[in-house]
């Protein structure tokens, strides 16, 4: 198996790389407008290893090839802990590459969800490439447990209004 493609724990040194794959992950799939200080609020305790944890993947630290952010809390009706994955993201240099990076990552949220012993709450809000991710996701986890819909937004518009710009 190519080393590069095993999943590590990030640690706040972390930090910088990590942040830049979660600025253009908001960029591609957001919909509506990132806020860094708002994504480091999330990231920073996971990597820190309080109530979360960043899996990477990547030989340069500095230049990721994918993530995901998971964070422990609570659904807004129990005092269950849960954890929630808050992001998965493979860089776009690396999506056709083989080594299955999603799937890598979706494994060690099992993983970590196992060991925790709570339950993992993961999905896909995304309007680009959404039935592969679906069927990625199924292949995973199972049958899917309800469905996002989004009213007056479209995830990517980020993306599409700085393509705009550009041109």
């Amino acid at each position: 198996m190519d080393e590069n493609l095993k999943v590590y724990v990030g640690g706040t040194s972390d930090v910088d790389a990590v942040m830049e794959l979660a600025i253009a992950a908001s960029k591609e799939n957001g919909f509506v407008n990132p806020n860094p200080l708002r994504l480091l609020g999330e990231i920073w305790p996971a990597l820190a290893r309080d109530h979360g944890i960043v899996g990477l993947i990547g030989a340069d630290r500095k230049k990721l090839e994918g993530l995901v952010l998971l964070r422990i809390g609570k659904l807004w009706y129990s005092d269950d802990d849960i954890l929630e994955e808050k992001a998965i993201f493979i860089h776009p240099d690396f999506r056709s590459a083989k080594g299955g990076r999603a799937r890598r990552l979706c494994e060690f949220s099992k993983k970590v969800a196992d060991n925790l012993e709570i339950p993992l709450i993961i999905g896909v809000l995304s309007n680009d490439r959404t039935e592969g991710k679906i069927r990625m996701y199924e292949r995973q986890f199972g049958r899917p447990s309800g469905a996002f819909f989004l009213y007056r937004a479209k995830t990517g518009f980020l993306r599409e209004e700085t393509h705009e710009r550009q041109n």
